[in-house]
């Protein structure tokens, strides 16, 4: 918050989150109805399919950065898609690491005039968003990525503050293309200057699996996270956490994702008043 002015107080915090809250249950009842008009809320011809036409199932958790990205590398600063196996990174816990495999997901939309689906689309994470000039530039990555906080690791959709940090509808893009790096362990790395994760587990659903299925073997266990990874889910758990955030002027449950998430709200709430004094 170094540098910025007027961040808001708690009352405006409790009612931010009170509205937030109001913005999840319109959006779940407007869901609910529109699912009833048919079988399971969505036709064929809805869905996001990867390159080969397979549809893409939104349970199916994937953690990545979309094409463009700008990843460091021990040498100098490249884009995630010209990166490739072997290349040296700088990372948090581990010094320097070679990439061990680069993980594609790509996905088109069967009918270019209706909206992507809502867990295909990446988050936002503006210029500045987690401090100055931390990401440097936009970043992209998708809901269930983490970035490194405060020395925790936090899923970005859990970050969401509807000013610096927010849901991209990628609406002028008819293909959306994500790229994650696996090391030999998980950790952290430099994108766009902002910390974030590195793949912990080799998802299945992704366009290569073969060729790393191919190199390595199956997975025969979970890999342990570098740093404490929290979240507090989607929907339901993002109204209790906003509940606990909008009642902690006078009782103060919060848990660490709220505190950050709360942070970064006042920031952003900050940021755009500076932009409107510049303007």
């Amino acid at each position: 918050m170094s540098g910025l002015e007027n961040p808001p107080t708690e009352l405006q915090r409790s009612r931010r989150n009170l509205i937030r809250i109001g913005a999840i249950l319109a959006s779940a009842i407007i869901a609910k109805a529109t699912s009833a008009t048919a079988d399971d809320g969505r036709d064929d011809s809805d869905e996001d399919r990867d390159k080969d036409g397979h549809k893409h199932h939104p349970d199916k958790h994937f953690h990545c950065f979309l094409k463009g990205t700008t990843v460091r590398t021990a040498e100098s600063d490249r884009k995630i898609e010209d990166l490739a196996v072997g290349d040296l990174l700088p990372t948090i816990f581990g010094g320097i690491s070679p990439i061990q495999w680069i993980g594609r997901y790509r996905f088109k939309r069967s009918d270019p005039t209706k909206p992507w689906v809502k867990d295909v689309v990446p988050i936002r994470v503006a210029r500045s968003a987690l401090g100055p000039d931390i990401p440097r530039t936009d970043l992209y990555v998708t809901q269930h990525h983490a970035l490194l906080i405060d020395g925790l690791l936090v899923a970005a959709g859990n970050l969401i503050n509807g000013t610096t940090i927010t849901r991209y509808d990628a609406s002028e893009l008819d293909e959306l293309e994500f790229f994650h790096i696996k090391l030999e362990l998980h950790d952290v790395i430099y994108a766009e200057g902002a910390l974030c994760e590195t793949l912990v587990n080799v998802d299945e659903n992704a366009v290569n699996f073969a060729d790393y299925l191919r190199e390595y073997g199956p997975s025969t266990a979970e890999a342990a996270p570098c740093a404490p990874l929290i979240r507090y889910g989607y929907r339901r758990g993002e109204i209790k956490s906003c509940l606990r955030s909008a009642i902690s002027p006078w009782i103060d449950r919060r848990q660490d994702v709220d505190i950050i998430r709360d942070k970064l709200d006042a920031r952003g709430i900050a940021l755009w008043r500076q932009s409107e004094l510049v303007s």
